[in-house]
C-alpha cells in the first residue's frame, strides 16, 4: 500500500477504504483522538482509534512527538473543524518520544525558546508554515529566471576580492593558526597559504556575475554569502542568502522595470499555491498586533501588505525629489524621525523609507539617482558628476529591499573611482578586462532572500526566516 500525504487526504471529496499515512503525533486525547501531521500542510488530520481493539502498550506510546504509521478508512468527520478523518484499523509506532523531555509540547512557545531547539521548532505550525514559504519562494525565483531566459550561475563562495568595499568577511585559511609563515616585515606570510595569496568568503557574486553576463547575455546567483558584522540585530545575520541577476545591454530603466515585474511575479506565485500557509501567519500577525499600542498598530494584514505589492504600480521617485519630500514632512520638521532629515546626501534610513511609502506615495516606491558618496564604486557615473545610476526598492513594513544599478561599463570613469577609494586595480583586474573587450551598457541588483521571506511571513526577526541562522557567538547545529 502506497502512504499519501496529510494534504492529499484533506483535499479529498471522496472516502477512501484503504489508506496509508506517517507523521508526527500533534496531540493525543481522550485514549482516542490523534491530531497527526506530516509537514505537507499546516493542518493536522484526525486519526479515530477503537480503543477498545487496540493494546493499553501501543495506546502508552503514543505521544506528543512519537512518529506512527496509520492504515485505516478516510471517512466523513463527525466532529467539526474538519471534513474527513481516518477510521485507524492498526498503528505502528515508528519511534517513541519521550513526553518528559520533548519541547515542543502543544502549547504556546516564544520565539526565543524555539531558537534554541531550532533543530524542532519546525514541528511547530508557525515554523513549518515559514519554511515552507521559504520553499515556494525559491521555487518561484528560480521559475521566474527560468522562465524569462536567464541562465543560473554559481558563483564562488571562496574569494579574493571584497565586491561591497566593506572589509566585513571571514578569512579563510588553511595556515597553522599557532606557528603560520611570516614575513619580513612579521605580517601572515599568505603566499604560502592553500591558494598562494588571502582569501575569504564572499559577500557578494555580483561581479563575478556581471562577468558572465557579458556573454551569456541574461545570467543570476543565488547562493549563501557572509558578511562578519558584529551585529546582534533582528535584521543582521553573518550567513545569508542572496540572489543576483545581472543582464548586459539593460539600462537603469530596464533594471527598475525587471525588478518590478520579478519581485510581483514571485509574490503573486506564494498568493497563488501557499495561501493556507499565509493565512495561519496572518492570524498570528493579527494577535500578536493587538498586544500593541494602537499608535503602533500595522495599517495592513499581511494578506493585505502582499496585495498591495502586487496590485500596485511602483512609483519611481529620484533621490533629490524624496530628500525634498522628507525635508518637508511633519515627522521631520516636528523632528519625530529618529533621523533627521537635513542636507542632500544623507544616506536614508528605514524610517524614511516607510513613511514614503506607508504615509506619502501609498505605494512601492522605486528611488534613483543616488549621491555617488554613499553607493558603491561599480555603479554608473551620471553626467552631473554627483549622483550615479543606482536604484532602491522600497516596500511597506520593512523598507528597503532590493538594491541594484546600473553597472559603470567605462574603463576610465572605472579607474578613477576605484582610485579615489583606494581599491588595488591589480586585485580586480579581470573586472577591469570586461571593460577592455567590448564593454556595453550592463545592470543588475541584488535582493536578500531572508528579507524577502520576512516581508511574505510577517516575521520580525531574520533569525526565524532561516533553518540555522548564524549570528555572532552562536553557530549552533
Amino acid at each position: 500500500m502506497k502512504s499519501i500525504t496529510v494534504a492529499k487526504l484533506l483535499s479529498q471529496d471522496k472516502t477512501l477504504n484503504e489508506i496509508e499515512i506517517s507523521g508526527w503525533v500533534r496531540t493525543f486525547r481522550a485514549n482516542r483522538f490523534i491530531a497527526l501531521n506530516d509537514g505537507s500542510t499546516i493542518n493536522n488530520i484526525q486519526c479515530v482509534i477503537d480503543f477498545e481493539n487496540t493494546e493499553d502498550s501501543i495506546l502508552k506510546r503514543i505521544t506528543t512527538g512519537a512518529a506512527i504509521k496509520v492504515k485505516g478508512e478516510l471517512v466523513e468527520s463527525q466532529g467539526k473543524g474538519q471534513n474527513v478523518e481516518i477510521q485507524v484499523d492498526s498503528i505502528e509506532i515508528l519511534g517513541d518520544s519521550d513526553p518528559e523531555t520533548f519541547p515542543i509540547q502543544p502549547k504556546k512557545h516564544s520565539l526565543e525558546f524555539l531558537r534554541e531547539n531550532a533543530h524542532l521548532r519546525t514541528r511547530t505550525n508557525t515554523f513549518s508554515a515559514v519554511m515552507r514559504l521559504r520553499s515556494a519562494l525559491s521555487f518561484a525565483i528560480h521559475k521566474y529566471f527560468n522562465d524569462n531566459g536567464f541562465y543560473y550561475m554559481h558563483a564562488p563562495i571562496i574569494t579574493g576580492s571584497d565586491a561591497e568595499g566593506a572589509g566585513e568577511m571571514f578569512r579563510v585559511s588553511a595556515l597553522d593558526t599557532k606557528n603560520p609563515p611570516l614575513t619580513e616585515d612579521g605580517h601572515v606570510d599568505y603566499s604560502e597559504d592553500f591558494f598562494g595569496k588571502e582569501t575569504n568568503l564572499t559577500v557578494s557574486g555580483q561581479l563575478e556575475a556581471e562577468t558572465y553576463a557579458m556573454s551569456l547575455g541574461k545570467v543570476y546567483t543565488f547562493g549563501p554569502t557572509f558578511r562578519a558584522e558584529n551585529s546582534n540585530t533582528s535584521r543582521h545575520l553573518a550567513e545569508f542568502w542572496m540572489i543576483e541577476p545581472e543582464v548586459a545591454f539593460m539600462d537603469l530603466v530596464g533594471n527598475m522595470d525587471l525588478a518590478e515585474d520579478f519581485m510581483k511575479s514571485i509574490i503573486q506565485y506564494v498568493l497563488d499555491n501557499n495561501l493556507e500557509d499565509l493565512e495561519f501567519l496572518e492570524k498570528r500577525l493579527m494577535d500578536e498586533e493587538k498586544t500593541k499600542p494602537q499608535d503602533q498598530r500595522s495599517d495592513m494584514s499581511l494578506i493585505e501588505k502582499l496585495n498591495f505589492v502586487v496590485d500596485n504600480n511602483f512609483k519611481r521617485v529620484s533621490y533629490t525629489e524624496a530628500i525634498d519630500i522628507l525635508r518637508n514632512s511633519k515627522p521631520n520638521k516636528k523632528k519625530k524621525f529618529q533621523y533627521i532629515i537635513q542636507d542632500w546626501g544623507a544616506d536614508l534610513q528605514s524610517e524614511h523609507e516607510r513613511f514614503l511609502v506607508e504615509k506619502h506615495f501609498k505605494c512601492p516606491v522605486i528611488l534613483f539617482d543616488y549621491p555617488a558618496t554613499i553607493k558603491a564604486f561599480y555603479m554608473r557615473l551620471n553626467e552631473d558628476g554627483k549622483t550615479v545610476r543606482a536604484m532602491d526598492i522600497l516596500f511597506p513594513a520593512i523598507g528597503e529591499i532590493v538594491g541594484g544599478s546600473q553597472r559603470e561599463e567605462r574603463l576610465d570613469v572605472l579607474k578613477e573611482k576605484m582610485a579615489a577609494l583606494n581599491i588595488d586595480e591589480e586585485e580586480l583586474w579581470w573586472y577591469l578586462d570586461l571593460r577592455k573587450y567590448g564593454t556595453a551598457v550592463h545592470s543588475g541588483f541584488g535582493l536578500g532572500f531572508e528579507r524577502l521571506v520576512m516581508f511574505v511571513t510577517g516575521m520580525n526577526n531574520i533569525r526565524d526566516v532561516i533553518p540555522y541562522p548564524r549570528t555572532p557567538q552562536n553557530a549552533e547545529f
